[in-house]
């Protein structure tokens, strides 16, 4: 999606993203070039914060470590093992801070506001990453395929494919027939999801400041800034709350999670 100040000051909404140049042939993109940054920004404050971890942990340390502590208590509760915790943490916290700071860096002063003219349409050079469909489709893929997998490894390729294709009776094969047409609409909840709450909120925000400059946008800004908050906790935790949902056995077949003995 793209949102772009005309000369003439009228606003183009299109939905997709603006083409900066190519690399090799094929299209880059700014909300590609938004995405990089994000990554190298992401990775350079992993790096520097965690190179040189102390034992006695300074005030940055300690703050990071609660927060992490924090959220390995609240994943070992969902899942009931933490072991289980520890092997998806990193999955649930790369995607939230992936989305949050997508979000977050869409608010910084070169977003949107340094780029080139193409005739009278001006294209940023950097643009909200979750306004690109193509972005939250690919974060989609990715959460979906590691449910997948998560419960194939944690109960067995043939006792997790009886949650969907069971045989037992016409009912329970019907009913394992929706059950898996609702696991696989989840490329398509996940994705729109996202993409739908930034992209109204871009587009909301665009034509507040273009009719009331002062004073609207800054509240507002909060607000979305918020929203942007509360999106990447929400595909966080529903990726959370799926894997739980495939690492549970179906019924009649043991034990309700596939526990790994605690560190």
């Amino acid at each position: 999606m793209a949102i772009t100040r005309m000369k003439e000051g009228g606003l183009h909404i299109s939905l997709a993203a603006e083409r900066v140049g190519t690399l090799f042939g094929l299209p880059i993109t700014n909300t590609l070039l938004a995405a990089w940054f994000v990554m190298i920004v992401l990775s350079l404050t992993a790096f520097f914060v965690g190179r040189n971890p102390k034992v006695i942990p300074g005030k940055v340390q300690n703050f990071f470590e609660m927060l992490l502590d924090f959220v390995l208590g609240f994943i070992e509760q969902t899942l009931g093992s933490r072991a289980l915790a520890i092997k998806y943490l990193p999955l649930l916290v790369t995607i939230f801070l992936f989305i949050f700071a997508s979000n977050l860096f869409d608010f910084l002063p070169f977003f949107g506001s340094v780029g080139i003219y193409h005739g009278e349409e001006f294209i940023p050079f950097l643009h909200a990453v979750n306004t690109d469909l193509n972005v939250t489709l690919a974060l989609a893929i990715i959460a979906v395929i590691s449910i997948e997998v998560a419960g194939v490894v944690a109960l067995g390729a043939w006792t997790y494919a009886g949650k969907f294709f069971n045989f037992s009776s016409p009912l329970n094969f019907f009913v394992g027939i929706i059950e898996f047409v609702s696991e696989m609409s989840r490329f398509i909840s996940f994705s729109f999801r996202l993409f739908g709450n930034i992209f109204a909120g871009q587009v909301l925000l665009s034509v507040i400041a273009l009719f009331v400059p002062y004073g609207l946008p800054v509240p507002m800004m909060a607000f979305e800034l918020f929203v942007g908050f509360v999106q990447a906790a929400v595909f966080a935790m529903l990726t959370l709350f799926f894997i739980k949902i495939a690492i549970t056995a179906p019924h009649g077949h043991g034990s309700e999670v596939a526990h790994a003995p605690a560190h």
